[in-house]
């Protein structure tokens, strides 16, 4: 066949984010590339790999089904191919490239980063921050050697690892009533403008957390960015949920900002570090993971989250 690695990779990503224009702008090349190379591979096969509408984007078809799971450990053996030849006789890359839920990157990662650096000695760091959906396809088109996400969603990844879990909590102006409890109900923020962190996945996920109530709260300040959500709560725009507090050196909230814990049984995200790699890690992946792992266990669940005294035990993944 003429197909190439780059082709097989356009393709994996317009099935993972259900059309081509998707996939354009998640790996930042042409919709004609792509296009291009979904027909190179059809022809090859003799078969549709995608059925293409206007209004329904790309679905994959019987055989792209077949076509994506043959295509699946040749793309897993090219990324490990590059890898290994761009570093050979090193057991740490001179660049990591990883990639990053939008937040992290302000909340916690150049701290953790920092640790990192010191255990395994010089290193390039190339951090790709983006939503849920983009971070999954960088990684699976090879963009990005591993990836620190939440469990939101489907996860579509070879290897999964838990690190610990970050429960929604509240974001109040300091002056607001309800920053003098030492914990809210959603019922008392849903009678409050929302403040929405308005990233893929993310904002549904926040959205339902309101389905136990009656009625959802009204959004009146959307936004793609953490700390504009902060600004934007301090400027008396309303209450906001989010799930992860600044960590170690990351700037802290200012004087008008309060959070306090949910006391409503909701579910719980997981903070995972994701690969393509499986049980056969690298070295450099698995001392990531070891440092993700002691990074946050070090902090501890006070330093992470918002949460109740007798939640936090249970935050931190075994």
């Amino acid at each position: 066949m003429n197909l190439t690695i780059r082709h097989l990779r356009y393709i994996q990503c317009v099935a993972q984010s259900g059309s081509v224009q998707a996939a354009s702008r998640l790996l930042s090349i042409s919709q004609s590339s792509i296009l291009a190379a979904i027909d190179l591979a059809e022809g090859e096969i003799g078969a549709r790999i995608f059925d293409r509408r206007p209004a329904r984007g790309a679905t994959v078809t019987p055989a792209g089904e077949r076509f994506l799971v043959a295509a699946q450990p040749m793309l897993l053996a090219a990324t490990e191919f590059d890898r290994a030849v761009g570093d050979l006789g090193q057991r740490v890359p001179k660049v990591l490239r990883i990639g990053c839920f939008e937040p992290f990157g302000a909340l916690f990662m150049p701290d953790m980063l920092r640790t990192y650096v010191e255990s395994v000695g010089d290193v390039e760091i190339a951090l790709l921050e983006g939503d849920q959906l983009q971070i999954q396809a960088w990684l699976a088109a090879g963009l990005v050697d591993l990836a620190i996400v939440y469990d939101i969603g489907t996860i579509e990844a070879n290897g999964v690892t838990p690190i610990c879990r970050v429960p929604a909590h509240a974001m109040l102006h300091a002056e607001d009533p309800l920053a003098e409890r030492d914990a809210v109900w959603l019922a008392d923020l849903a009678e409050r403008p929302l403040v929405l962190l308005d990233l893929p996945q993310t904002a549904t996920y926040l959205m339902t957390l309101f389905d136990i109530l009656a009625k959802r709260p009204e959004v009146k300040f959307r936004t793609r960015s953490y700390e504009t959500v902060r600004s934007a709560v301090a400027c008396g725009f309303g209450v906001s949920i989010l799930n992860m507090r600044p960590v170690g050196r990351a700037t802290a909230d200012g004087k008008l900002i309060a959070r306090r814990p949910l006391l409503d049984e909701l579910p719980i995200p997981t903070l995972l570090v994701i690969d393509m790699y499986g049980a056969a890690k690298p070295f450099f992946v698995r001392v990531f993971i070891e440092t993700v792992r002691q990074f946050f266990r070090t902090v501890g669940p006070a330093g992470f989250s918002v949460t109740t005294p007798e939640l936090a035990p249970t935050l931190l993944s075994p």
